[in-house]
């Protein structure tokens, strides 16, 4: 397996992955990007190195440099930055790994998966709150990426993987430590670095424990309709779990008793990963009252005209707030620059949160947005031409606005439509050899 890794095949994949993706322009501690590679090394020159350095057992990784990222709330996210060399060989390793994981991670999991989306999570939340599944645990895990045991983690990497040359480059990556804003070292006790390569999948590695746990319950999806109807009629909850990364919902057909013994036994479980619920966060919903699920908003209403309630998948308002406060702040550009200068960054970002919303029940949002979207440049165009009065800006730029072929972006023309849940149809990255 180890020679997979060294493979000069592997590592020419894993190199073009790294420089085509827009950390390459970002340095680790050492501040070499992958364009001063390509200029000044040479790649060639540069992965026979690296191979070299594998084979002989050489290599050792460098610390992660660290950065903030500001989040709601006055918070912020430390994400570590590791050199190209490093990310190079995280990503051959990843090569490796990722379908014997792969091949054991449940239908359940979505979030960093070949071929499954935020979408299908979403849908499933839907599908099973739509049938019986009233009570729905929101679960949110502290600190995450930052708390996973290192000794749990091999643990479970070691169970699959009897390679000990790749366990120990596996472990060498996790206590690789941290170089910090203030060029002091840290060492890494826990955690797997956000942002680095390989983290996504340990983390699902490590995460994979609750799914299991839960699917071998016995009101878990193991369960068959008969046993799952005789678990109802002796008053037992049965129950599903839909996990996108470190954000999961517990669906509960029960009662809102059975909802919250559900939460701490899988307090329970996440514990032995080094891992914990946040108590504020984690919270214990019925479907008539909604949650907010991955920017969406998943709720159920009664249907207008009819004596009917279905469950109803929209954005979030948290959702909508955050693409106006975008909208405002790209509004906020020199007035002296050309109205095309303030479309094009428009349209990107509008292009991407209307592609992702739009799988869902989002037409009034997208009209909501598209007001006040039009108010923004309207009012820019008002700034940059003072004295012009509203005829004459109309004149010039049209009632919706643009210049010459670059148009303002209307979400309301963006047709919403259902995301239909795929369950067991996903299909598998990979060929089966059966």
């Amino acid at each position: 397996m180890f020679n997979l890794v060294a493979d000069p095949g592997f590592l020419l994949v894993a190199w073009d992955r790294v420089r085509h993706n827009k950390g390459a322009r970002t340095a680790g501690v050492d501040g070499e990007t992958a364009c001063y590679i390509e200029v000044v090394r040479g790649v060639e020159g540069f992965l026979a190195e690296l191979r070299e350095d594998l084979k002989t057992r050489a290599f050792r990784p460098l610390p992660v440099r660290r950065r903030a990222i500001p989040k709601a709330g006055g918070k912020v996210r430390y994400l570590g930055i590791a050199t190209v060399r490093d990310r190079v060989v995280q990503a051959s390793l990843k090569l490796v790994l990722e379908p014997i994981f792969e091949a054991d991670f449940l239908p359940c999991s979505y979030g960093f998966r070949p071929n499954r989306r935020a979408h299908d999570a979403v849908a499933e939340v839907h599908h099973f709150a739509s049938r019986s599944y009233e009570w729905i645990v929101e679960g949110d895990i502290k600190a995450c990426f930052d708390e996973i045991s290192h000794p749990a983690l091999l643990d479970r990497v070691r169970k699959r993987v009897g390679d000990k040359r790749v366990l120990s480059l596996v472990k060498a990556f996790l206590k690789a430590g941290i170089l910090i804003e203030d060029g002091t070292l840290s060492d890494t006790g826990a955690g797997t670095p956000q942002g680095s390569i390989l983290s996504p999948l340990l983390s699902n590695v490590a995460l994979s424990a609750l799914d299991e746990h839960i699917a071998q319950g016995p009101g878990g999806p193991a369960a068959t309709p008969y046993e799952r109807a005789k678990r109802r009629r002796q008053g037992l909850p049965n129950y599903r779990l839909c996990r996108y990364a470190d954000d999961w919902c517990l669906a509960v057909s029960g009662t809102k008793g059975h909802a919250e013994a559900l939460r701490d036994e899988i307090a329970g479980v996440l514990s032995t990963m080094g891992l914990r619920l946040s108590p504020e966060k984690t919270l214990v919903t019925h479907i008539d009252e909604g949650l907010d699920f991955l920017g969406w908003r998943i709720q159920r209403h009664h249907k207008r005209g009819t004596g009917k309630s279905y469950v109803y998948v929209y954005p979030a308002k948290k959702a909508l707030a955050a693409a106006m406060a975008k909208v405002q702040a790209i509004c906020r550009v020199n007035t002296n620059l050309p109205l095309s200068a303030l479309l094009h960054p428009l349209n990107r970002m509008l292009r991407g949160w209307a592609t992702y919303f739009k799988y869902g029940c989002s037409h009034a949002t997208f009209s909501y947005l598209r007001s006040y979207l039009w108010k923004q440049v309207i009012r820019w165009q008002e700034r940059k031409h003072r004295r012009t009065p509203w005829k004459e800006l109309r004149r010039r730029y049209g009632i919706w606005p643009a210049e010459g072929e670059v148009v303002l972006f209307d979400p309301a023309r963006v047709r919403a439509t259902r995301y239909y849940y795929r369950g067991a149809r996903i299909p598998a990255p990979w060929p089966s050899t059966a």
